[in-house]
């Protein structure tokens, strides 16, 4: 009888590992959009971009480097071993752009915290990934 239970609980667990899994690649494609998205209007010059980054004040090199961070770290939210280090970049880029949206630009942060709560909890879920592919360069 406890075999049963064992396997019936192996079993628990890689369905819902297969779950998470599938979460995590929903959260994943999602936030690649938006920031491939995001991140090519920062890199065309969309006027918006450019007003945004105007007001900001630090110059619009500014807006093509925080445009290739995104447009990079969507490519690697897409790719299985560097997708935990792509969600981590993004986290710093959303680290940044919520306090701008707060104290520098105003209007509201909600999409850079919803995008930064989204990229916490897939660098959170891809986080051995993450640290086996960190011990595989060393």
């Amino acid at each position: 009888m406890s075999q049963t239970i064992i396997a019936g609980t192996r079993f628990g667990s890689a369905s819902t590992g297969k779950i998470i899994n599938v979460g995590l690649w929903i959260l994943q494609i999602a936030a690649a959009g938006m920031f491939l998205m995001v991140g090519f209007f920062k890199l065309s010059g969309d006027p918006r971009m450019v007003a945004l980054f105007d007001a900001i004040g630090l110059g619009q090199w500014f807006r093509y480097v925080t445009g290739s961070l995104e447009v990079l770290g969507a490519l690697l939210l897409l790719i299985p071993r560097l997708s935990g280090l792509g969600a981590l970049l993004l986290m710093g880029v959303m680290l940044g752009a919520v306090p701008t949206h707060l104290f520098v630009v105003g209007g509201s942060p909600l999409s850079a915290i919803t995008l930064l709560i989204v990229t916490g909890v897939v660098a959170w879920g891809r986080r051995k990934r993450t640290m086996n592919f960190l011990a595989e360069i060393r």
